[in-house]
């Protein structure tokens, strides 16, 4: 038996060896499909065997908020506030903590706070109890250090922040060793990319889209993680340029387009996460657009961040917590008919950047005889399905916080009393995966005969007598059940059980490496897709 496993194991692991094209010239006919178009040459195939930044990039993102500490809120760290502070933001905190202990003192404060950001054993408790895959990390402008703070109001305390970007890769590279993967969120943008104490200042005001310099600043800063990235650091899963933009910003857009150029200058497989600023619909249309498999030039694949309560507006405080749980179903309803065929229409992936189990005293009231608590896990487990059947991640808000395990605002107690369920790939035991392996690899040639024949047969049945490439369906397949296989068993750097969880972006990928071109690409893709299902069929996952 261990003789056929290998020898699977091979004949699955050389597809990457070999271009198929070699032995499968194209059609002369291509008349069939309604999305063909006149046929072009293929390009150069360079798809290659799944890294483990790739893993770490494309598997589904199971996470939370490391919250308030690169960018701090008093009603999350009262602690980190002195009495006559005046405000509730960052700067709010630093200024009051220079003038009552002066400027050295104060960093040496600070620094202290962000080295014990992240204990230990906080990281295995991540890991073993709470099976994150991926932190959702905010951090400020001021946070990459003095040069990003001339000319702002951080300005007089660029002392206190001299090293606080060695601290995030500190901990970055602590998370990476625990195969836990760091999206950095530009949380705070200079100005303020929205009004709230989250931008940094107590200023009230969304000054970052109206004055150039911050909007340049904004892509110094994009440019400075990138480059840090392909510089060596690890564990990176993309790059948030904007946490919360308001509603219609002006420029946004502008903005999304120079910042994802200027970060594709330098490294264009690292991922772009926007910010939806509350219009997801509008959001998917650029999102689309922007993720197309042909460009004029290599592009990072753009990802959405959508955010999602119910505790703020008159609306929902009308709402039961009942009809809350059972309202958490109608979300995400703008990839309706978006997502399955990037070939067509380009990809759009989304991620949830925030999510709770909070609700109003208003909704709690409405709650009959039922349970707070009964109602507490509905809502969150709700969620958890949801943004795992159609997200590529979410995170929750948030983790750490003066008032620990933190009610319905903390990971820690939502984990504890099972509101927030990790995907069911992350509940397989490092046991599991070898035997689930071999499965896979014994069966994986009857599996893809049956997807291919399956596929042939439908479209000798739609199309009778019309030409096809079949051949690039099966070499799809193939590439598809491979790569779910690797991410499923991991590497040396990233450990197994993971899934590709970001498919329409991975699609992207792909079809992009692929160099295919002309009219019968669909099939390729199709059979991608379906490799990749097939796969996550066997394991169970």
């Amino acid at each position: 038996m261990k003789g056929i496993v290998k020898k699977a194991k091979a004949h699955l692991d050389s597809i990457l060896d070999k271009d198929p094209r070699s032995d499968h010239p194209p059609a002369k006919q291509q008349q069939v499909h309604q999305q063909q178009s006149h046929m072009s040459q293929d390009g150069p195939n360079t798809i290659s065997e799944p890294t483990c930044r790739d893993i770490f990039r494309y598997r589904y993102h199971h996470g939370t908020n490391l919250g308030s500490i690169f960018v701090l809120e008093r009603w999350l760290h009262p602690s980190q506030f002195p009495d006559g502070a005046s405000g509730s933001s960052e700067l709010a905190a630093v200024q009051a903590w220079v003038n009552e202990i002066g400027l050295e003192e104060t960093r040496k404060r600070v620094e202290e706070r962000w080295a014990n950001a992240m204990s230990d054993e906080d990281i295995r408790w991540l890991v073993n109890d709470a099976k994150v895959t991926t932190i959702r990390l905010p951090i400020g402008f001021y946070s990459l250090g003095p040069a990003f703070i001339e000319n702002t109001p951080f300005a007089p305390y660029s002392h206190v922040y001299a090293n606080s970007w060695q601290h995030i890769c500190n901990l970055v590279r602590r998370l990476h060793e625990a195969s836990i993967g760091t999206l950095i969120d530009l949380h705070a943008l200079p100005g303020g990319a929205n009004a709230e104490e989250h931008s940094g200042t107590n200023s009230g005001t969304a000054h970052f889209w109206a004055y150039s310099e911050n909007r340049l600043l904004g892509i110094r800063c994009a440019e400075f993680i990138a480059q840090q990235v392909t510089g060596g650091l690890d564990g990176i899963t993309g790059i948030q340029i904007v946490n919360e933009a308001v509603w219609e910003s002006d420029r946004m857009y502008e903005w999304y387009d120079n910042c994802v150029s200027a970060i594709s200058a330098i490294d264009p497989s690292i991922p772009v996460i926007i910010s939806d600023g509350w219009n997801l619909g509008k959001a998917v249309e650029y999102s689309l657009q922007k993720n197309s498999v042909i460009s004029s030039r290599p592009i990072s694949p753009v990802i959405i961040d959508t955010h999602y309560y119910w505790a703020f507006s008159d609306k929902h405080k009308a709402m039961s917590p009942q009809d809350i749980v059972a309202d958490v179903n109608t979300k995400l309803s703008e990839l309706d008919g978006k997502e399955g065929s990037v070939i067509d229409r380009g990809a759009v992936q989304i991620i949830v950047g925030e999510y709770s189990c909070v609700l109003t005293e208003d909704s709690w009231a409405k709650r009959g005889d039922t349970p707070k608590e009964a109602l507490v896990n509905q809502f969150g487990q709700a969620q958890s399905q949801k943004w795992q059947q159609r997200s590529g991640g979410s995170f929750f808000w948030t983790l750490k916080m003066d008032w620990l395990p933190g009610g319905e605002w903390g990971f820690y107690a939502q984990v504890q009393n099972r509101s927030i369920i990790p995907p069911k790939v992350s509940t397989i035991g490092t046991g599991d995966i070898g035997p689930i392996a071999t499965k896979a690899y014994e069966g994986w040639e009857s599996r893809m005969r049956a997807a291919t024949d399956g596929h042939c047969a439908y479209w000798d049945q739609v199309a009778p007598g019309g030409s096809f490439e079949h051949w690039r369906y099966e070499y799809g397949w193939k590439i598809g059940f491979h790569d779910a296989l690797a991410f499923f068993q991991g590497k040396p750097g990233v450990s197994g059980g993971n899934k590709i969880g970001n498919v329409e972006i991975w699609a992207l990928k792909r079809l992009r490496e692929s160099g295919f071109r002309g009219g019968f690409v669909w099939e390729f893709e199709q059979g991608l897709r379906k490799g990749i299902q097939d796969f996550h069929s066997i394991a169970g996952i």
